[in-house]
């Protein structure tokens, strides 16, 4: 699945989105946790006894600074155990996708660049803050979600200009714009795509994703997922914008069916 297909499919929802260490632990089993729906934006996270996190999968370490973990923590408590483990797919799929070469540009290492790890990873692990209970609103859940994370880094005193790379990363993550930034704002879209919508194997290696899955399983994401943003709509229908461009085609380009972002992630290739 290429980027230019997920962004596509997004925009139908309208923009609608180490050595072992210590913290609380949404990507076990979902028998793990709360009774109540996990689907759901407004259940209640439910918290669990500490386990360690990897310090690796599929030979990604995940950042262990200060200020990622404290990341780490905010996302945990505030999403529901699907949405977390996305959000560490992401990281991951994102940092395998940007060894790579992607097109006619090479994102990442594959272009001899090193993208820096702890800023991809605080856009990815805090890229769908919209769509939690806690910082849902009224405008495009990537934009709540950019100014909660903004606020957050803020209150960690976290340089301005880091700050501003992570507000883009996660405010264009559905949008083909990130596509064209460099490569810790592009590589949060890359990532998210592929977890939604499935890898493109030119670019990963089968085992790499089995490595991911396996360590951050999916729990059911592709129904939870849909519910969730039905939810945010929902109780937020401000922020479900679209293109202009769609609302044209749909009302003067005869026969115009744009892909709808249910039925790509409905054909994503994980079983579940």
């Amino acid at each position: 699945m290429n980027r230019r297909t997920w962004m596509q499919g997004f925009g139908t929802l309208g923009t609608l989105a180490f050595s072992c260490r210590c913290v609380g632990a949404p990507y076990l089993p979902s028998s793990h946790f709360s009774s109540r729906s996990a689907a759901s934006s407004t259940a209640e996270p439910a918290k669990t006894v500490p386990v360690a996190l990897p310090d690796a999968v599929a030979g990604v370490r995940l950042v262990d600074s200060k200020v990622a973990r404290m990341a780490t923590e905010l996302s945990r408590d505030v999403s529901p155990a699907y949405l977390f483990n996305h959000a560490v797919r992401t990281f991951l799929l994102g940092s395998l996708i940007g060894r790579t070469t992607i097109g006619r540009a090479t994102i990442g290492r594959a272009a001899g660049q090193s993208f820096d790890e702890e800023l991809l990873y605080l856009a990815c692990i805090l890229h769908d803050l919209g769509l939690t209970e806690q910082f849902a609103g009224d405008r495009a859940f990537e934009i709540e979600g950019a100014e909660a994370a903004k606020h957050f880094l803020q209150g960690q005193s976290y340089e301005k200009d880091r700050i501003e790379v992570v507000w883009d990363g996660i405010a264009m993550h559905a949008s083909a714009i990130g596509q064209f930034k460099r490569p810790e704002i592009a590589l949060v879209g890359e990532g998210a795509g592929a977890d939604v919508l499935g890898p493109d194997f030119s670019l990963v290696k089968k085992s790499d994703v089995a490595a991911v899955l396996a360590a951050f399983p999916r729990l059911q994401f592709k129904s939870a997922f849909v519910k969730t943003c039905a939810d945010v709509v929902s109780k937020h229908p401000g922020g479900a914008g679209r293109s202009f461009m769609r609302d044209v085609g749909e009302r003067h380009v005869p026969d115009f069916r744009p892909t709808n972002f249910c039925d790509l992630i409905a054909q994503a290739p994980f079983e579940e």
